[in-house]
């Protein structure tokens, strides 16, 4: 992923949640088609490939990020200006899945506006989302954020924008527990762009 990232957390994901998901963030401006080609194009994640293009239909785009056959799946969202960010979809720990937007390397005006689409889709999925980490800069990538997000545990040496947990991790995490937040239904929110994201 870039630099920048916004990384949501998910329970109980299915080929649905997957299409939601994608109907949200195209209703907000972010499509996996091409702006010009129309063509929605599968990403390889793994080292050896890292970087090579498969050619999807939708149908095949929304079955396998549904992760029910695959651990992750990579695609581009193209914005409207014709930039385009990287997603990630991958199975975590405890039955969670993480869904990963690197937003590092649009530039800054279709970053946020990303950034609060992305926001305002994951907002609608809030009974299903267990928290999300929003770092415009990219300066907290080395933290184990599902370590922090899932298990309420992972040590935190730098801070991002925002980060949103429920309330019974951030109750149980060492370094969130002793920190004022701002109550979002259903998160805890921290972090210097609580009111941005």
């Amino acid at each position: 992923m870039s630099a920048g990232f916004f990384y949501s957390y998910h329970l109980g994901w299915t080929r649905l949640d997957a299409a939601t998901l994608l109907g949200d963030l195209e209703a907000e401006g972010l499509r996996p088609e091409h702006p010009v080609t129309g063509r929605t194009m599968l990403v390889s994640l793994d080292h050896p490939s890292s970087g090579a293009r498969s050619p999807v239909s939708r149908e095949q785009l929304l079955s396998l990020s549904g992760l029910q056959r695959l651990q992750e799946v990579g695609f581009r969202l193209w914005v409207d200006g014709g930039s385009d960010l990287l997603v990630r979809i991958r199975r975590a720990c405890g039955g969670v899945v993480a869904v990963e937007f690197g937003v590092g390397e649009l530039p800054e005006a279709e970053r946020e506006r990303a950034v609060s689409a992305i926001r305002r889709t994951v907002g609608r999925a809030s009974v299903l989302c267990i928290g999300f980490v929003v770092d415009r800069s990219g300066a907290t990538a080395a933290t184990d954020w599902d370590g922090v997000v899932i298990e309420g545990a992972a040590h935190l040496d730098a801070w991002p924008d925002a980060l949103a947990v429920r309330e019974e991790t951030a109750s149980r995490h060492p370094q969130l527990a002793v920190l004022e937040s701002v109550a979002v239904s259903p998160w805890k929110v921290f972090g210097s762009a609580v009111l941005s994201v």
